[in-house]
């Protein structure tokens, strides 16, 4: 039996190929995983301390504003400890699947004063005018769903056990290629448990 280079390559890609659906699989029932948690567990006003503990973990002070008559200010985010040292971000947050218009980022842009910065953290998406306005303003930063779930599985490790009981995620490995992941991705993902 004779077999010719060109069938062990095709195994060889064959192989990297599932490894990539693997990969893209666990990654994707993750985020959806993540993403059903957020919207029955941490809907409404749980979102907000939720948000500014990630805030708080990537190394902002953060203080969650009061639940109604604040503007649409969500948390104001700060680098120091005592809220004066500028940059001081004005965040809003809505806990919601579908797009986020230009209308509502434009009434939290309102809301920002020279030398601040505005963040708007949705689970959904933005629409296109919406990105449009955003892309404008250089203290303006929108970030979706997605996003926001990618520096959760970031930043996991570093949650609160009560945020960790909330969203039980466990460390997978799956098979990689070496020169494939240093190109592209970690050597592991994490996991519904």
């Amino acid at each position: 039996m004779n077999i010719s280079a060109n069938n062990g390559e095709a195994a060889i890609e064959s192989d990297d190929n599932t490894i990539d659906d693997i990969f893209a699989n666990v990654e994707e029932t993750t985020s959806d995983f993540i993403f059903k948690k957020l919207f029955t567990e941490l809907k409404g006003f749980a979102f907000e301390p939720f948000v500014a503990h990630i805030l708080n973990i990537i190394g902002y002070t953060t203080r969650v504003t009061k639940k109604l008559g604040d503007g649409g200010i969500d948390i104001v985010a700060f680098k120091d400890e005592l809220g004066i040292e500028p940059p001081i971000i004005k965040v809003q947050l809505k806990c919601v699947e579908g797009a986020i218009g230009a209308p509502a980022v434009q009434a939290l842009y309102g809301n920002v004063e020279v030398g601040e910065y505005g963040l708007f953290i949705t689970l959904g998406d933005f629409t296109k005018q919406a990105m449009d306005f955003a892309k404008t303003k250089t203290n303006l930063r929108l970030m979706d769903g997605q996003e926001f779930v990618n520096i959760i599985l970031k930043n996991y490790e570093k949650l609160d056990s009560k945020y960790k009981a909330i969203i039980p995620l466990k460390n997978v490995y799956i098979p990689t290629q070496i020169e494939n992941d240093l190109k592209s991705h970690d050597a592991h993902v994490w996991g519904i448990p």
